[in-house]
């Protein structure tokens, strides 16, 4: 069972320190702009309102990264109700508490998960340090060590005479994975890596937790873990030139909670308790052995340093911040905060800016999206294309376009404005980059701060504006 305590304000100030001395060095927009002059990258010269100039004289993705430092790098992967998604709901509540806010960490229940540790004992290479995932059908809390064996599809004919004690390097085929589990307990090995087929370009596999349902009864009592198409050819590379001991360790964390993190402005004296409400949102958690760098961490570090902005700035409405957790294992945490708020409560929200990817660096990634779960313009998409306007940036946007899968889905069921704002390809919000979902989603890799810098004007900008109306 995963017990571990939240983190204490001395710890997230260790954390801190730590994650920004290791940091990967990321070029920042040049030159520098002026809060009336062009916007970066936009296409258009401003025609900025005064409330505009109020939101972009003070955002600053350099501000915004140092978060992301502490969340991809300091923390890593944050999986859905284990340690490292309640060390990050910690220091994002501790953020946004230092800023005056009234913060709540809403717990609710998920799934169990089932994760490995994979490295070199020797530490060498030193990039071989990654999580994956572990099957809930084979041993878990365990741990092995042994020299690793490609041993192809898994057949009987892939093997030498002797395997025994070895950690076999297999590929995944879902309609023989049991049989080669079978024949590996058979033959004696101390585990089995499964590596994924490739996806088709630009989309690579993402790390995966085997199932095996035939061995739902009787699990097997070696490890069995899935790796990322990334780490797939970094193990075949390693091996081709050189022997390559791996160690592996499974853990099973079981009966979770995950948390949700809201913050709302105080309420100002004279202010009706039951007056409207405008919210910034993002989800904080990733998939197994992704630093989660743009997916979510740039919208959730949008979130925090719009958190610092807009925080002493007057509005008419009140101003709500929502971190989700466990986004990624199918839109649980938001969907558990609208499914507890009564209709009254649902009835206050102007409009939710759901921020999801909003910082790549992949080049095609040209075109800003409005996804909206019905197809449909609302109070969201309005503003942000309002805003666009003003800014300049308005040619980058995409129409309204329909699409799902992410927190926006959780309000639009029921009827409140919502929409997903992110960079994508220029043909299609399907076009997402290379390192989504992967290990590869790292500052260094996937992070672009020109990109940012625009979410936050346009976010903060049409946040601002809906919030004074």
């Amino acid at each position: 069972m995963d017990t571990q305590p939240r983190p204490s304000a001395v710890s997230r100030r260790r954390m801190l320190t730590i994650a920004l001395g290791g940091a990967a060095t990321v070029a920042l927009p040049a030159p520098a702009w002026g809060a009336t002059g062009q916007r970066p990258g936009a296409a258009l010269p401003p025609a900025l309102t005064g409330h505009d100039i109020d939101v972009a004289k003070l955002v600053s993705a350099r501000r915004a990264l140092e978060h992301l430092k502490v969340l991809s790098i300091g923390i890593g992967p944050r999986i859905g109700g284990t340690r490292s998604e309640r060390v990050a709901a910690g220091y994002i509540g501790g953020v946004l508490d230092k800023l005056g806010y009234d913060v709540e960490l809403q717990p609710f229940p998920v799934a169990d998960k089932f994760l490995a540790r994979l490295s070199s004992p020797r530490g060498l290479p030193t990039d071989l340090n990654w999580q994956v995932g572990a099957s809930p059908h084979a041993a878990l809390d365990t741990k092995v060590r042994g020299d690793a064996l490609d041993a192809g599809l898994g057949g009987e004919a892939d093997y030498p005479a002797d395997v025994t004690g070895k950690i076999l390097l297999i590929d995944y085929v879902a309609a023989t994975r049991e049989l080669v589990v079978a024949t590996a307990v058979a033959r004696k090995a101390a585990a089995v890596i499964f590596l994924p087929a490739d996806l088709v370009e630009p989309r690579r596999a993402s790390a995966f937790s085997p199932q095996l349902p035939g061995f739902a009864e009787a699990p097997v009592p070696i490890p069995i873990v899935g790796v990322a198409q990334a780490q797939k050819y970094r193990l075949r590379a390693l091996l081709a030139a050189r022997r390559l001991t791996l160690s592996l360790s499974t853990t099973a964390h079981r009966n979770l909670t995950s948390h949700n993190v809201l913050a709302d402005t105080p309420r100002r004296r004279g202010t009706p308790a039951d007056g409207p409400v405008v919210m910034v949102s993002a989800h904080y958690d990733t998939v197994i052995g992704a630093p989660g760098a743009n997916d979510d961490g740039s919208g959730t570090v949008l979130a925090l340093e719009l958190a610092r902005v807009l925080r002493k700035l007057p509005t008419n409405a009140q101003l709500r911040f929502a971190l989700w957790g466990s986004e990624e294992q199918g839109l649980i945490g938001s969907r558990y905060y609208v499914a507890q708020l009564p209709q009254p409560e649902r009835d206050r929200i102007r409009a939710v800016f759901q921020n999801d990817m909003v910082a790549t660096s992949w080049d095609p990634a040209t075109r800003y999206w409005l996804l909206s779960f019905d197809g449909l313009a609302n109070r969201a998409t309005d503003e942000v294309t309002a805003a666009a306007t003003r800014l300049g940036y308005q040619p980058r946007l995409s129409p309204v376009t329909l699409r799902g899968s992410s927190d926006h889905q959780s309000f639009q069921e029921v009827g409140i404005a919502s929409a997903n704002f992110s960079w994508r390809g220029e043909a299609s919000p399907a076009l997402l980059e290379p390192p989504y979902h992967s290990p590869e989603d790292t500052i260094a890799k996937n992070i672009s701060l020109e990109r940012l810098q625009v979410s936050l004007e346009l976010i903060g900008s049409a946040a601002y504006a809906a919030a004074i109306a």
